[in-house]
């Protein structure tokens, strides 16, 4: 017993600060079950594949929930938030649970949103707009479609572009957001022939960074090593962790890309 007590100790002491004596960043990834068909949508595989991603820079340690934690002990420590879900600027400035992300921005913990989570209902809009630096509504202002065009780079050195090459992608874009006049484009694509920014950074007044990715709705780009290179590296970029120069490690399996059965009910 005794061996095994101090085996938990010492466990929980290399959680802290790691292996190697280096302190760990913990990100935390919001995630829900899938609303959408099948291949859809998959927040909670796509968080999962991210996780493991995220995982394989040193002193990182990632976590995924299912909905914003009902153990507040989960956010303890963390150093950045990445919403994968429905609207995520309404899960982060819901009454409930408002004041515990407010007191998380103070602190500058980073954040991330991803497709659907760079959405905010009405009541919410304005406080993430100016906390995420954009702000998508699909069913006011913006609008979405899907195309397969060629995901730009619109700053090369940034962080986020480090480790991949310009590509093709089919995904469901979204245009015509909002945004804060500082927030600035860092990928961009051509759709019906006008140029849009589908992923910015923002360097917030509290000290945070925010990074907004609009792809994400097909399951099968997560498979792409430059797409989860691209998300990966700007999650890390707001959690302030270094990229190195050739992009963050993002190995994965064909397991990894399996996805549970669709068990809801057809309507």
């Amino acid at each position: 017993m005794r061996i095994i007590v101090t085996a938990l100790v010492l466990g929980l002491c290399l959680g802290a600060t790691g292996a190697g004596g280096e302190k760990t960043v913990k990100i935390l990834l919001i995630a829900k079950n899938r609303d959408h068909a099948f291949s859809q949508h998959e927040y909670l595989s796509d968080c999962a594949i991210l996780a493991k991603c995220l995982g394989q820079t040193r002193g990182v340690q990632a976590e995924v929930s299912n909905g914003w934690p009902r153990d507040l002990a989960k956010l303890k420590g963390v150093k950045a938030i990445v919403f994968n879900t429905r609207m995520g600027g309404s899960v982060l400035f819901d009454p409930l649970v408002k004041d515990q992300a407010e007191k998380l921005l103070k602190q500058g913990v980073g954040l991330s949103a991803i497709h659907w989570g760079t959405g905010a209902e009405k009541p919410a809009g304005e406080a993430w707009l100016k906390t995420l630096g954009g702000w998508f509504h699909g069913d006011w202002f913006s609008r979405y479609m899907v195309r397969t065009t060629k995901l730009l780079q619109a700053d090369p050195k940034h962080p986020i572009c480090f480790g991949w090459k310009e590509y093709d992608l089919r995904d469901e874009y979204y245009i015509k957001l909002k945004f804060m006049p500082e927030a600035k484009p860092i990928l961009k694509a051509v759709i019906d022939k006008e140029e849009y920014p589908v992923a910015w950074v923002y360097e917030r007044p509290d000290g945070g960074r925010s990074f907004g990715f609009l792809g994400g709705h097909f399951h099968d780009n997560y498979g792409t090593e430059a797409f989860r290179r691209a998300i990966v590296n700007g999650i890390l970029w707001t959690a302030r962790v270094d990229v190195p120069a050739d992009g963050a490690p993002v190995r994965i399996t064909a397991k990894d890309m399996e996805l549970p059965p669709d068990t809801r009910k057809k309507k």
